[in-house]
C-alpha cells in the first residue's frame, strides 16, 4: 500500500545542516528497505501560485491557497505493507526532520 507522508512546518526556515544530515540518513534507510518511492521538500508558501479555472477564464493569484500558520514543507511517498509499518516509518521521519508528520493512504 502507498502512503503520502507530509511534513508539517510552522516556520519558513529550511532544515538545519544537522536536520538535513538526519533526513538524508533516513532517506537512505527508506531506500534500503524498499519503502521510498519519492520524496521532496517544498519552497516557502509565499512562492506558491494558486490557479482556479472553474469559470470562464483561469484566475492566477500569488501566495498559498490556505491562510494558515502551518504549511506543507515536504513529503515522502512510501510503500508499506500496512498502516502500522507506515506509522512506524513516519515516526522515524518526524524524528529525522524535527517536524510534525501526517500520514494518509492513497485510495
Amino acid at each position: 500500500m502507498q502512503y503520502l507522508v507530509s511534513v508539517i512546518d510552522d516556520t519558513t526556515g529550511q532544515a538545519t545542516p544537522d536536520e538535513m544530515a538526519a533526513i538524508d540518513a533516513f532517506n537512505e534507510r527508506l531506500i534500503a528497505g524498499g519503502h521510498r518511492l519519492f520524496a521532496g521538500g517544498l519552497a516557502a508558501p509565499s512562492t506558491a501560485t494558486v490557479i482556479d479555472n472553474r469559470g470562464e477564464e483561469p484566475m492566477f493569484s500569488d501566495g498559498p491557497f490556505l491562510k494558515s500558520k502551518e504549511y506543507l514543507a515536504g513529503f515522502w511517498i512510501m510503500e508499506a505493507p500496512d498502516l502500522d509499518v507506515a506509522l512506524k516509518l513516519a515516526a522515524e521521519g518526524s524524528k529525522a526532520c524535527n517536524r510534525r508528520i501526517e500520514v494518509r493512504p492513497f485510495l
